[in-house]
């Protein structure tokens, strides 16, 4: 609303003279009748769909329960595009886009006669970019995310789209899995419309969204085929023509109690360290004071309730049809560790809304009495000489001998880098010091500290001639080779690191 209490969108659609019939003219010739331009609310659905962005590719679905929502409670909707941020396709990585999201969705909200906003994302960066841009233009607004797949399925198991693609590699280069094999997992770990089902980014962000209160409960976890899913939907459209009459804007919902509860949401469930950079983001738009170190001391306290892979067993199907989300916030909210009087879309407090969550499968969702993992296995933040500003570790999902380490610092300059290993230390008992090589862009150059040996046995002397590397990945649990070849000679091989 404006300062005097009007619609913003009176400045246009109720405008006199010409700029007033410009303005209604041109909506009109898609077909509206002239009383949309009454007075009522008008709702943008700022919709992150696009076939390049498989986790999205249903929300325009998902935006027609929207307007059905926002028509029953007297408002007029208007679906508009913004950028769909696809992790599984965008090269190098859809983190690069994230602020161009949402700069040019907070644009188009502020650009255009918009009294309150719907913003449906999915794939993990989009929940975010909406939701600071939201922050920023403090329009009325309502997330509704795309919701996660259904469970994978392959020879009789349950497998999740972002974890059994590491095994399934393993397997194919290991020759436990053919490539007809391969061929018919690659369609079974992603059998449906939404996002990952693991608790990866996407999945994260959406509860972030509902346990800021910036989403309805249930929403983060509804599966995308769902019926109930395109039900919230519709529900959603209702609630943001109410939010629009109230003036209840993100600045009031997203306040620093709200990231607090989100912050020790993200520990009981196992979440992504990924939640760090962008709640932080977010806070950052609203001038919420949030640092790195109250991730840690927030978290702290906070047992891991979620058997949910990558951390446990299960997937977020599982983790919906067990109570979702709110069963999860209402064994925090009893133990003291929820704001419970933080407000919430639905214009109640989340301690309400929470109050009465059931719980239907205690394998799924744990007890603060008895957790999946005891309290302080949420994000951690690390410190020190290698990381001076600040490092995040997500010891739900870490392997008990990783959390206490003791040996040589690998650096690796880029990603093709790391996924070949080739700055993977190797040991031999006794040998000569050969070169470890690190990627420098598309070449290599040496830097002594490894141990090699040639392919035929014995070791080589450090080579004075130019060497290209050619790098080989072998399974996770196995030895990393790297073959190494120099320009004029025969090749070597580096022994298998630890």
């Amino acid at each position: 609303m404006t300062a005097n209490g009007a619609l913003r969108s009176t400045q246009w659609f109720g405008a006199t003279g010409r700029s007033g019939m410009a303005y209604r003219g041109w909506m009109r010739s898609q077909g509206f009748t002239p009383e949309v331009f009454d007075g009522r609310p008008v709702i943008g659905i700022a919709t992150t769909w696009s076939e390049l962005a498989p986790c999205n590719v249903h929300l325009h679905r998902v935006a027609e329960s929207v307007k059905r929502g926002v028509w029953q409670a007297g408002g007029f909707p208007l679906e508009f595009p913004a950028m769909a941020l696809g992790e599984t396709m965008l090269r190098p990585t859809a983190m690069l886009y994230r602020n161009l999201l949402a700069m040019e969705a907070e644009e188009l909200m502020r650009a255009n006669p918009l009294d309150g906003v719907v913003l449906l994302s999915g794939c993990d960066k989009t929940t975010p970019g909406l939701l600071m841009a939201a922050a920023s233009v403090d329009l009325p607004a309502v997330m509704v995310t795309g919701g996660p797949m259904l469970n994978g399925k392959y020879q009789g198991t349950d497998v999740g789209s972002g974890t059994a693609v590491w095994r399934f590699e393993e397997d194919l280069v290991s020759g436990r899995m053919t490539q007809e094999e391969c061929v018919f997992a690659e369609g079974c770990m992603a059998r449906s419309n939404g996002h990952c089902m693991t608790m990866g980014t996407a999945s994260t962000m959406a509860s972030m969204a509902e346990a800021l209160g910036m989403q309805l409960p249930y929403s983060a976890t509804w599966p995308a085929v769902d019926a109930r899913r395109y039900e919230t939907a519709q529900r959603a459209g209702q609630v943001i023509v109410g939010l629009v009459r109230d003036d209840l804007r993100p600045s009031a919902i997203m306040t620093r109690a709200a990231f607090e509860n989100a912050i020790r949401v993200n520990a009981a469930i196992g979440g992504s360290t990924n939640a760090v950079i962008h709640l932080l983001a977010i806070a950052g738009r609203l001038g919420v004071p949030l640092a790195l170190d109250d991730f840690d001391a927030l978290a702290r306290d906070v047992p891991t309730l979620v058997n949910l892979q990558p951390s446990g067993q299960y997937l977020m199907e599982d983790f919906c049809y067990a109570g979702g989300l709110p069963a999860v916030m209402r064994e925090l909210a009893e133990s003291g560790l929820l704001h419970a009087d933080a407000i919430t879309v639905t214009g109640s407090a989340v301690g309400a809304n929470v109050a009465d969550a059931p719980c239907w499968n205690r394998e799924v969702i744990k007890t603060m009495a008895e957790p999946f993992q005891p309290a302080g296995t949420g994000t951690a933040v690390l410190r020190g000489n290698l990381a001076p500003g600040g490092a995040v570790i997500k010891q739900s999902a870490s392997s008990p001998h990783l959390l206490k380490h003791r040996g040589r610092a690998l650096v690796f300059d880029s990603t093709p880098c790391w996924s070949s290993g080739t700055a993977v230390r190797a040991a031999i008992p006794a040998c000569l010091k050969c070169p470890t090589w690190r990627c420098q862009g598309s070449s290599c150059s040496g830097a002594f500290g490894t141990w090699c040996e040639s392919v035929t046995g014995g070791c080589p002397a450090p080579p004075t001639a130019r060497w290209s590397c050619m790098c080989r990945r072998r399974p996770r649990r196995a030895a990393r080779w790297r073959w190494c070849e120099p320009v004029t000679g025969s090749p070597w091989t580096c022994r298998p690191g630890r």
